[in-house]
């Protein structure tokens, strides 16, 4: 039977004006010491009516009836306990000049055991309906969670209010000795993160959440995922303030592991100075802004207070996504214009850089899937050269001070057309950047954990329906790194700029995608091969067994910079007569669009070696 929320209300207003009235009787008899004359009975009972009335009131205007006290905090206590000395304070002024010839003392006590009774019962409410919500969550999946401290207690209690959905919190392990005994709303912390594997099995325990942000993307957390996953057991991970919520406030949350996790990185530490130095203050366009690591960009310089930040992006749904989210996390004033326009017509480019004067430029607009590319060069062409050539163009025709490309580790003896393209504009960033004024930079690095079309959301989707995951080749390795790293890498290179250098940034080691598949399965809860099976497909067209991030002859010239992370590639100088021959050529090849278009690619860039068709 459904309940009544108006009847509720209204037995419950009944219930707390028979507490008022119980707390006005009980102080009388402890004022009289149990023994009270009929005068001031009589007395009491002519004013009762007002002061039953004056806390009711209280109570209904407080607030005291929109609080759900099955989920009462202290908060509402505080909120109980400020109306209720609101409500005595109000029967003290009248006593005082409406002249009702009560005791203070009376209307004081009265409203201390008012606060008490009202509240106790409320109390009491919230625990006998807790003690069925855990009569109900005892056959509810138990729960491990790897951390005690503030993010653990956020997690047993979203366990706790909801065990059907996330499970029953069954203990806490945590490293920290002062600790272990102690419980978290009755829920005991029984030994260290050592001691997962073994806590797992004597108790039985079917899921683990990771409840330690501040170690995210660190070493430690990859030890501590590593233990998680000895048993076998499904985890996810605590993920702190950091995503919006429903309204648009920042709200921490508990979410799928994902392989972003088993990353070993140390914090990436920016030198905020220099960055601010070139984008506060700054009208900057980022092209591709739409996309995985140009939308990230754009989160990110909103950070540095731009005057202006231009979003160009061909694509309008995920432009107006980015701009909707900008807007709820930065505030409505902050300074985003979206643009909806292609990289490939220049009339369109020089129109907003006549219209807003950009000084900076970040180009992340690019064809990048390497399948598609195969198939269609000409469109590689005619985008990723083509089109960052009359940005380029447009840029040294209006101005622009900095310009930053980003580039891939495909671009680097390359196999496929995506990665030629790409190593073709890095010639484009050379040329440029020796002559003309803009500083002119290329950022190379590899795969991006999470962007649109890479391989984790693939096999994720794989392993949610049961699989089979498949991978192309057992010894296949790639440079990994997540979008926020990138992101953060790109934007200090653009401050360490100098025109013409292309940048690499340090991916760390190498790893295998098989390796990657069976720590994502095992993340899940299940074993690779047992319950999910692994399936070897074969290298796709243009795919390369390893990727490198420097060619030969870069790598014996490459220089540090002032930032770990970042390095200089020192590469050939190129002609204007080379360029220019080479453009010539890929343009009559792009608008032939016939078999030979491959041909012309190899035949202007000898680092490149097309994939055995």
């Amino acid at each position: 039977m459904r309940e009544n929320p108006k009847l509720r209300h209204a037995l419950l207003f009944l219930l707390d004006a028979v507490l008022v009235l119980i707390a006005i009787y009980v102080s009388m008899e402890l004022r009289f010491e149990m023994y009270v004359p009929r005068r001031h009975w009589l007395t009491l009972y002519r004013s009762l009516p007002l002061v039953l009335g004056l806390y009711m009131a209280c109570y209904f205007f407080g607030g005291i009836y929109k609080i759900m006290w099955r989920f009462a905090g202290i908060h509402d206590l505080m909120r109980l306990f400020f109306v209720s000395a609101v409500a005595c304070g109000s029967t003290l002024v009248c006593n005082q000049f409406l002249n009702l010839d009560l005791f203070r003392s009376v209307l004081i006590l009265s409203g201390v055991l008012a606060m008490l009774f009202i509240g106790g019962v409320r109390l009491m409410w919230r625990f006998f309906a807790k003690d069925r919500i855990n009569a109900g969550a005892a056959n509810a999946m138990p729960v491990m969670i790897v951390g005690a401290g503030d993010s653990g207690a956020f997690a047993v209690n979203v366990c706790n209010k909801n065990p059907a959905h996330m499970g029953r919190p069954v203990l806490l392990v945590d490293d920290d000795p002062t600790k272990q005994g102690l419980r978290i709303q009755n829920v005991p912390v029984k030994g260290k993160t050592a001691d997962i594997p073994k806590l797992v099995e004597k108790y039985g325990i079917r899921e683990i959440i990771v409840a330690m942000p501040s170690l995210n993307a660190t070493k430690r957390m990859q030890e501590i995922l590593e233990l998680c996953d000895q048993p076998h057991c499904h985890t996810r991970i605590f993920s702190g303030p950091t995503d919006l919520g429903p309204n648009g406030e920042i709200a921490p949350r508990i979410r799928e592991l994902n392989i972003s996790d088993f990353l070993s990185r140390d914090e990436i530490e920016l030198d905020i100075e220099n960055i601010s130095g070139y984008l506060k203050g700054k009208v900057i366009m980022v092209t591709g802004g739409g996309g995985s690591i140009g939308s990230e960009l754009c989160r990110q310089i909103l950070r540095f207070k731009p005057r202006l930040l231009l979003i160009f992006e061909i694509y309008e749904n995920c432009a107006y996504e980015l701009e909707y989210e900008l807007h709820q996390r930065f505030g409505e004033q902050c300074p985003v214009i979206t643009l909806i326009g292609s990289i490939r017509d220049k009339e369109r480019l020089d129109e907003v850089f006549e219209m807003y004067h950009p000084e900076v430029v970040f180009h992340a607009a690019a064809h990048k899937h390497v399948p598609l590319m195969e198939r269609s060069p000409a469109e590689a062409i005619k985008n990723n050269v083509f089109g960052t050539l009359n940005l380029l163009e447009s840029a040294s025709e209006h101005g622009v001070e900095r310009f930053v490309q980003l580039s891939t580790d495909k671009a680097v003896n390359p196999a496929n057309v995506m990665g030629a393209t790409k190593r073709i504009t890095e010639m484009l960033i050379q040329s440029f950047g020796a002559r003309t004024n803009m500083k002119c930079t290329a950022v190379r690095f590899g795969n991006v954990l999470g962007s649109h079309g890479s391989v984790i959301p693939l096999m994720e989707r794989q392993i949610r329906s049961g699989g089979p995951v498949t991978v192309t080749h057992p010894d296949m390795t790639r440079y990994f790194m997540t979008i926020p790293e990138a992101a953060q890498l790109v934007l200090q290179a653009g401050a360490i700029a100098d025109s013409g250098n292309i940048f690499v940034l340090d991916m760390g080691e190498p790893v295998k995608i098989m390796t990657l598949a069976e720590k994502l399965i095992r993340a899940y809860g299940y074993e690779p091969n047992v319950d999910i099976p692994i399936k070897i497909i074969g290298l796709r067209q243009g795919e390369k067994m390893h990727e490198e991030l420097m060619m030969e002859c870069e790598r014996e010239k490459m220089t540090k910079t002032a930032h770990r992370k970042i390095f200089v590639a020192h590469v050939d100088p190129i002609s204007d007569e080379m360029i220019d021959d080479m453009l010539h050529k890929l343009h009559e090849a792009a608008n032939r669009n016939d078999e030979g278009t491959v041909e012309v690619i190899a035949s202007v860039l000898p680092t490149y070696h097309p994939w055995h068709r």
